[in-house]
């Protein structure tokens, strides 16, 4: 098992460039099953999840011609469907919470699909609900055989229905929508997820031939078709970590600039991070944070504490509250951090405090920081990262941290951040692989 070794308490500067977005590739990467014609994917992230998918696809006998490291093309002329009952399948989707996105498009274009238990983060309980729920109202029959582990489902009775989802999730939106789209009749879903992530999808099935209407809204309309042809499409830069790169300049105390952030996307994540007191400038596509020796927690206009919370788009996303919580130990004041979504998702707080670090941790949910402002600097210790974006958030905090620091299960950031320790070498930071 690798782990990363830090050396902290050193400023950074320069220019880094995000990846593509990796909740958007697993969506658009799953897709390629809706078309026997050739599908071009550019600014692939480099990561291990979106990594772990490609391999899947490739099992399932999709061709796939790799032009550059982040640009692929896919062909789906030749599917080997019963691979998906294969315990090489149930093994390698066990690993990635992302497989279940191949369900929608195989229900929509082969009318069965096998999805097994998925596996992921370690942040409490993600339900399958809204997608099964939702893949039985198009007409969809399901069953569990838990001798294989799989749910196996049936659609050959796929039909539109009017559909309102118990919660916006993204996932379950995307994977009802590529279902839809090939549908008899039409669809409508309410309570749609209208991520960014959400909208590029049904912007490059539209190109592909789809009919669908209120796309950036939470109410579409899917009129379905019975082909789809092959697209070419560019993927967003990853909004979460746009977001934490903002969060590293202002814990280390640097200078960087973040290119090519397509700054009309990200919603509420710059206003966040200002109520947090960090300076950062729009520069057209980039954003400029400088160097800043201490930054101020706002408080609401009655005084009150600051709280920042998680919401669906357009508001604030849950995978930057870890971010933010590491980013508030150093400030000046104080902020309750209310994680809504997932219940173990704060856990990760006691390293924080084994680094000196003042946080009240109130209940899974919630916890109260209290601002050092540079007073007392973190110190470098030995943890382990348990989901992408804690362990991301503990690597930002090593790095301002004094000392060494050892963060071990690594694995977990590689999973969503490409070749992290390399480009923040780059930047002048002090991290080896080990």
């Amino acid at each position: 098992m690798n782990s990363f070794e830090v050396i902290g308490g050193k400023k950074l500067k320069g220019e880094i460039i995000p990846q593509g977005a990796k909740n958007e590739a697993l969506q658009i990467i799953s897709a390629v099953l809706l078309t026997p014609e050739k599908m071009t994917i550019s600014n692939i992230p480099d990561i291990l999840d979106v990594n772990l998918l490609i391999d899947l696809l490739e099992e399932m006998g999709v061709k796939l011609e790799r032009h550059q490291r982040d640009t692929c093309t896919f062909q789906a002329d030749d599917v080997d469907i019963e691979y998906l009952r294969s315990e090489a399948y149930r093994l390698k989707s066990g690993r990635l919470r992302g497989s279940v996105m191949l369900a929608g498009p195989m229900l929509a274009r082969f009318r069965k699909a096998f999805i097994s238990k998925p596996g992921g983060d370690k942040i409490g309980r993600r339900r399958l609900d809204t997608h099964i729920i939702g893949f039985e109202k198009l007409g969809v029959r399901f069953d569990y055989q838990a001798q294989e582990g799989l749910f196996h489902l049936d659609a050959a009775n796929l039909r539109g229905c009017n559909l309102l989802l118990d919660e916006p999730s993204v996932t379950g939106t995307a994977n009802i929508i590529m279902a839809a789209v090939m549908a008899e009749g039409v669809t409508t879903i309410y309570n749609a997820a209208c991520e960014p992530y959400i909208q590029q999808l049904c912007k490059m099935l539209t190109r592909m031939g789809a009919r669908i209407k209120g796309i950036g809204s939470n109410l579409l309309h899917i009129e379905g078709v019975s082909y789809l042809g092959g697209t070419e499409h560019r993927m967003l830069p990853d909004m979460i970590e746009i977001g934490s790169f903002i969060g590293l300049a202002a814990m280390t105390q640097s200078e960087i600039t973040i290119k090519n952030t397509a700054v009309d996307q990200l919603g509420l994540i710059p206003d966040k991070f200002r109520q947090l007191g960090i300076q950062l400038e729009i520069r057209g596509d980039d954003i400029h944070i400088p160097e800043q020796d201490v930054y101020e927690i706002q408080s609401f206009l009655d005084g009150s504490v600051l709280t920042i919370y998680d919401h669906p788009w357009p508001g604030f996303t849950p995978d930057l509250l870890s971010i933010v919580l590491v980013v508030a130990t150093q400030a000046r004041g104080s902020v309750l951090i209310h994680q809504k979504m997932f219940e173990s998702r704060l856990f990760f707080v006691d390293k924080l405090l084994d680094m000196g670090a003042k946080i009240i941790l109130c209940d899974p949910h919630r916890a109260a920081v209290i601002g050092l402002a540079r007073e007392q600097r973190l110190r470098g210790i030995t943890m382990s990262s348990p989901d992408i974006r804690a362990g991301v958030a503990l690597l930002i905090a090593a790095l301002s941290a004094e000392g060494r620091s050892i963060i071990q299960n690594i694995e977990q950031i590689d999973r969503g951040y490409q070749h992290i320790d390399q480009r923040l070498r780059q930047l002048g930071a002090q991290i080896n692989r080990i």
